[in-house]
């Protein structure tokens, strides 16, 4: 379930979520959210996303945290543009 405040992520979690995504959070709320869903849902995989590149993630990289989705790995993918002629 994604989500967008740490409201929302204990929500799905208490809903019976298999995985929390938490998105666009800043670094600091996304751990708090992290280590509450966490505490609170132990089972549940907590994912960060939004926003995240390479220059950033370290500061995204916790205890808390099982995932990270960082968008800039396919936005950033040239196109191979090729056709096959028989």
């Amino acid at each position: 379930v994604e989500v967008s405040t740490a409201a929302e992520a204990m929500t799905a979690a208490a809903a019976g979520a298999d995985i929390v995504l938490l998105d666009n959070f800043t670094p600091q709320a996304l751990h708090e959210a992290a280590a509450a869903v966490k505490a609170a849902h132990p089972a549940v995989t907590v994912e960060a996303s939004g926003g995240i590149n390479l220059e950033v993630l370290p500061h995204f990289l916790g205890p808390h945290v099982d995932v990270v989705s960082m968008g800039c790995l396919t936005h950033g993918a040239t196109s191979l543009d090729f056709s096959l002629r028989v």
